[in-house]
């Protein structure tokens, strides 16, 4: 849009000292959110500018800034758009200069929070807030007007955003993007959901929960990471069950909910590893996964093993439990695929195998406690079956926040 070369020159010409024009901008799209509200379709999305704030060359100089602007449509299917202009940008705040030599350091980044990776959310009380930010400084809060859609001033820094969540509590290297936020009304918590780490292979999930949209948002660990600490718990990582690559880059989620059954669902991108035979460039691929999430007896999601496929609701019992699991302990460890170990449940109660211990079921709450660790069960599909087929599955978190997943494969 022609907003966008017009708004950035126009502030480079009233830093200090002043900048001159770029006259043909290069732009990277990303990342964009859709959503109703009312009648009309609203899309915020992320345009950035991919040209160095002084010079040409990006050793010596931060790139410029990002911008989130509004769209709206009458009908998706039409595709017809209607631009609003500009929501948000990134906007200095003078504690970090835009120049720099030697090696990129993140801790210096110039812009307070990249006007990235927008996500929307409509509170119960009819607050309408938009949720943005990308490694820079952490997550922002913005409220916007519900009838434009937008802020209603952006005058000073304060107007951009309240921080809401952050990896470190003075560092601007955050290693974290793509926010994603609901309302969970049977639990009444806002839930904040984070891509940590580089998309490639080390991208991981993880999220957050508070009574206030601002904050402050809290982990599992009872850590504030609105003021600063690592999230816990985490909910994805690069893992591998037998018989597949397994899957990277395994993050940037949208959460949703259905509204018929009531579902909920984790939709994201990943990947396959890097070098798969016979995949030129296989980690360069993206893909959409979805899949369905289950909350645990302390308000807690989990995401399933498997991706969704619809599968039929069986009755389970205890003796559907009995027999060969496939489980992954998803320990944290940067750029790691974790792979899965066999274990076996047997008629008396013992797991045996990679780990050894005890297991019981609750039919009630559908809820598999393997070695004291409580996990939501649901039928699935086994997707790394040479002959696919239906089969069980658990998903579960320690009370570190570490997730533990389950496959029956026998």
């Amino acid at each position: 849009p022609a907003w966008i070369k017009e708004t950035l020159n126009d502030k480079r010409a009233k830093m200090n000292p002043a900048l001159p024009a770029i006259e043909n901008p290069r732009y990277g799209y990303w990342a964009p959110y859709v959503t109703k509200v009312g009648n009309k379709y609203r899309m915020y999305y992320s345009i950035v500018v991919d040209e160095p704030i002084v010079g040409t060359d990006f050793t010596y100089s931060w790139s410029e800034r990002a911008f989130i602007g509004l769209a709206e449509s009458d009908d998706l299917a039409t595709n017809v758009w209607v631009d609003k202009g500009m929501v948000v940008c990134s906007e200095p705040d003078g504690v970090k200069p835009y120049s720099y030599t030697g090696a990129r350091n993140w801790e210096n980044a110039y812009f307070k929070f990249n006007a990235i990776d927008p996500t929307m959310i409509i509170t119960p009380e009819g607050e309408h807030h938009l949720i943005y930010g990308s490694w820079h400084s952490g997550i922002a809060a913005l409220k916007l007007n519900p009838a434009t859609g937008k802020p209603d001033k952006l005058e000073t820094l304060t107007d951009y955003g309240t921080r809401i969540a952050s990896r470190h509590p003075s560092s601007r290297w955050q290693a974290s993007e793509g926010a994603e936020i609901i309302y969970n009304p049977d639990t009444q918590y806002y839930y904040l959901f984070l891509a940590y780490d580089g998309l490639d292979v080390p991208y991981n999930t993880r999220v957050c929960r508070s009574k206030s949209i601002t904050g402050p948002f809290v982990g599992i660990n009872g850590a504030n990471v609105t003021n600063g600490a690592d999230c816990w718990p985490m909910l994805t990582h690069p893992y591998g069950f037998n018989g597949h690559t397994g899957w990277v880059g395994f993050s940037h989620c949208s959460v949703f909910q259905n509204p018929d059954t009531k579902q909920w669902f984790y939709a994201s991108q990943a990947r396959l590893p890097k070098d798969v035979p016979g995949i030129n460039a296989s980690n360069a691929l993206m893909m959409g996964h979805v899949r369905e999430i289950q909350w645990t007896e302390d308000g807690w999601p989990v995401v399933a093993p498997e991706r969704y496929a619809g599968v039929p609701a069986t009755t389970i019992t205890e003796a559907s439990f009995i027999g060969s699991w496939e489980q992954i302990t998803m320990n944290y460890q940067y750029g790691v695929i974790q792979k899965s170990m066999t274990i076996y449940l047997t008629a008396d109660k013992k797991v045996s195998g990679g780990v050894t211990g005890t297991w019981s079921y609750d039919s009630t709450a559908k809820t598999l406690t393997v070695n004291g660790i409580k996990c939501k069960v649901s039928d699935a599909w086994d997707w790394e079956s040479a002959t696919r087929k239906v089969t069980l599955t658990y998903s579960g978190l320690t009370g570190a926040g570490v997730p533990i997943w389950g496959k029956k494969i026998n």
